[in-house]
């Protein structure tokens, strides 16, 4: 047994290639530090692709990620399995990059400009990504996590825990206000 953070940690033998849930949870539980990894195989490459689209840069991502992770490890005991493990942890995620966001915000020196550049030859890239900076964050979100990611309408509604419908609304709106702006923008 080997101690680190305070916490008991065991190696098991191994963690099978594809463990249910219910034993990757329980093997977290009782601290096997291969099953976390198994865990960060599983989720990290698209954890790491939601942070990157909410925060818009790739450090940043990268330490929100790392972050949820420490979290995960701090609070699986309490894991109560209201709802899949991989729903849990991307709620810890979205909450990691809001509170990162916010924190960037209050350090930033002077407020930044999100007007899109009226010119007709700005790429459609980088006005989409302005566009997408002026929705407000569950637009934003919801957007992200349903046409960037691929998340079903039921998982998000989870995620974010708020109805499926309030879910279907804030995406209609989001795309309704991208259109919008990307429609001034060429003007």
């Amino acid at each position: 047994m080997v101690w680190e953070i305070g916490l008991p940690q065991t190696f098991a033998a191994s963690v099978p290639d594809q463990p249910s849930e219910d034993q990757l949870i329980e093997d977290c539980k009782r601290g096997n530090i291969r099953a976390y990894e198994r865990l960060y195989e599983i989720h990290a490459a698209r954890m790491k692709s939601i942070a990157f689209h909410m925060l818009g840069d790739r450090s940043d991502a990268e330490d929100a990620v790392q972050e949820t992770f420490l979290k995960v490890y701090r609070s699986v005991a309490g894991f109560g399995g209201q709802s899949s493990l991989g729903t849990w942890m991307y709620r810890i995620l979205l909450n990691t990059c809001y509170d990162q966001g916010r924190k960037k915000q209050r350090l930033a020196e002077g407020p930044v400009s999100a007007d899109i550049p009226s010119r007709s030859n700005v790429p459609l890239k980088i006005a989409l990504d302005r566009a997408l900076s002026r929705l407000n964050e569950r637009q934003r979100t919801v957007f992200l996590l349903f046409e960037v990611e691929g998340l079903k309408h039921s998982e998000i509604a989870t995620i974010l825990e708020a109805p499926e419908g309030t879910c279907r609304s804030w995406l209609f709106e989001a795309k309704r206000e991208l259109k919008r702006m990307l429609m001034e923008s060429r003007s």
